[in-house]
This record gives structure tokens, C-alpha cells and sequence, in this order.
């Protein structure tokens, strides 16, 4: 008669490591929405600060930015800024999960798929 049992081993140690990635991937969770990533435009005219999550945080524009006869340019930069800080934010991120789940795709797990911006 087979064993019923035979490879629940093996099944008990998945589990133990499904249940240590999510316990990971929390702790990412917090210390993505703790991390904070800048990026700057027009050689420091604006500034931009976002969460790990890529939340904007803070944007700082020095006075000399400002000409109210070339709006667009300042408009410019502020995007610019803004999608540099959160690109920092997404790869720090990526490389983040990547490396507590081990290079795998789970994204149930844990909310990875939260983390990974899904």
C-alpha cells in the first residue's frame, strides 16, 4: 500500500517558504513606504522628492525657475523631475521585490502585486 503522506515533507517546506516570503514582502511594504527617492531637473531648478511607492512627496523650485514670460519651461521640468524621482522609486522597487521573492512571479502573494505596482 502507498504511503498517502509520502511528499507532505516537501510540501511543509513550500509552505514555510511561501509563509517567509510574505512575511518579507510586509516588511518591504513598510520599508518601501518609508524610503524616499529625489531627482532634480534643469540643473537643480527643480527638485522632486517621492516615496518608494511613488507617491510625490515634495517639489521645490528655485526662484530663478520662475519666468513668468516661459511658463512651459518651468512646466518641463517639473515633469521631468517628477518622472525621474518616481523611475528611481520604481527600480529601487523592482529590485527590491526581486530580491526577496527570488526572481519569481507570484503576485498573490503577500501583495506583490501592490508592490509591483499591479
Amino acid at each position: 500500500m502507498a504511503n498517502p503522506f509520502k511528499g507532505m515533507g516537501q510540501l511543509g517546506g513550500l509552505l514555510k517558504q511561501v509563509q517567509e516570503m510574505t512575511e518579507n514582502m510586509k516588511q518591504l511594504e513598510v520599508e518601501l513606504a518609508e524610503a524616499r527617492h529625489e531627482a532634480s531637473s534643469g540643473g537643480g531648478l527643480v527638485t522632486v522628492v517621492v516615496t518608494g511607492k511613488g507617491l510625490i512627496e515634495s517639489v521645490k523650485i528655485k526662484p530663478e525657475a520662475i519666468d513668468p514670460s516661459d511658463i512651459e519651461t518651468l512646466e518641463d521640468l517639473i515633469v521631468s523631475a517628477i518622472r525621474a524621482a518616481a523611475e528611481k522609486a520604481d527600480e529601487e522597487r523592482t529590485r527590491r521585490v526581486q530580491e526577496v521573492s527570488g526572481g519569481m512571479d507570484l503576485p498573490g502573494i503577500g501583495g506583490l502585486g501592490d508592490l509591483m505596482g499591479g
